[in-house]
This record gives structure tokens, sequence and C-alpha cells, in this order.
């Protein structure tokens, strides 16, 4: 499956457990005369089942759906690496939820009282290769990146750096020692605490991992 043409007709399938809501959503998009619904699905087994047969460009999906939720699917797509693009369409707007979306490979995240001409925008764009993110989430999606960086940073004390330092000119403990005017065991445990940090289980592994990390320059 390739990315459709500007004349080409857009292949769909929309996947919610609301039937008002997904007969809805189907007529809004054959009505937009640039999408062809293939298929609709009421649980995210059936929604993975027909992008499996039908190979759509977007599948359209509501997070909180039945059996096998919006994001479970996502991750079955990518994982089976299957040609559909997936955009969630949810009242879920927790930016954590968007956030997991977006790393489990969603192209796209809109909340449910998104205009319709919004999601078929969404739709067309996802369907092309862009990434949407609908424009009152981004704040709170940009705010749940800020955190998940500030989390994964590697904070190291200041006889840390100093061990790992010395590690990076090759030295060892017992020299580290010496210079540092500190007990060989205690240059010890902050080693430890250093390679603890850095999820590593010797020097060099410390250094490479520091060196990753911008720790050294």
């Amino acid at each position: 499956m390739g990315v459709p043409g500007a004349s080409e007709r857009v292949t769909v399938i929309v996947a919610d457990d609301h039937p008002v809501f997904r007969e809805g959503m189907t007529r809004g998009l054959r009505l937009s005369g640039q999408v062809e619904v293939v298929a609709e699905a009421a649980d995210g087994e059936a929604a993975l089942e027909a992008i499996r047969e039908h190979e759509p460009d977007v599948a359209l999906i509501d997070y909180r759906i039945p059996k096998l939720d919006g994001i479970a699917v996502i991750h079955a797509v990518v994982r089976d690496r299957l040609p559909t693009r997936t955009l969630l369409l949810s009242a879920t707007t927790d930016s954590a939820v968007v956030y997991k979306a977006i790393e489990e490979g969603a192209c796209g995240y809109l909340a449910k009282d998104a205009k319709r001409s919004e999601i078929v925008d969404a739709v067309l764009k996802v369907a092309r290769g862009k990434r949407v993110v609908g424009e009152e989430l981004t704040d709170g999606l940009a705010g749940e990146i800020r955190l998940r960086a500030g989390r994964d940073a590697v904070v190291l004390s200041e006889r840390e750096q100093q061990v790992l330092r010395g590690f990076a000119k090759g030295q060892s403990i017992p020299e580290l020692a010496s210079e540092l005017f500190l007990g060989t065991s205690t240059v010890k445990t902050h080693a430890q605490r250093l390679y603890e940090k850095l999820g590593v289980s010797d020097r060099a592994a410390a250094v490479a991992e520091a060196m990753r990390h911008g720790l050294l320059e």
C-alpha cells in the first residue's frame, strides 16, 4: 500500500463500540467524497482482523474499545508490520495516554468531540504520511514529554562524576582512591551507585553509557 495520490480516495476502517457514533462517523467520512470506508468494527479484535483483511490506508480507532483497546491494536499493527496507519479518536484526553499512543506508533490522536471536518482532514493527512495531534492536546503532550525526559535524565553526585571522569581516563579504583583521598571501599560504593544509575555493571560500560547520555564531554 503506497501513499494515496491527491485524486485517490483514502480507504479507512472505523472502529468504535458505540453504533450510533460509528455509523455517524462512517457517514461523515463518506460524505466528504475523499474517503472510502471499507469496514466497520465494534471491538479491537474485529478492528485488527479488518485491518489484516482490507489493509486500509487508515484505521480510525476509539481508544476505549472492548477486547483490545486502541493502543493494543496499534501495538499489533506495528509489531506485525501492517501497512495501515492508525489514528486514535477518543474521549480520553489524558496526556499520558496520548503520549503512550504516539510512542506505540499511532500516527495521530484526536479528541472525540473534534469537528467532523477536523477528523476528515486528519484522516487525509495521516494517509499521506503526516502525524496529527489535536490542537487542544498538544500542550499536554509537550508537558508529558518534558516530564518523561526529566524522569529519564541521569543525575550524578559530585563524587560519582569524579569517579566517572577517572574511569574515562582509565584510572583504577585504587588510583582514584589515592587521588581523591578516599578509602578504596568508599570509591567502590560511589562506583556501584554510578553503575546502578547508568544500568551497567563495569567501568567500560559506564563510560560508554555516560557518553550516550552526554555526561562526558
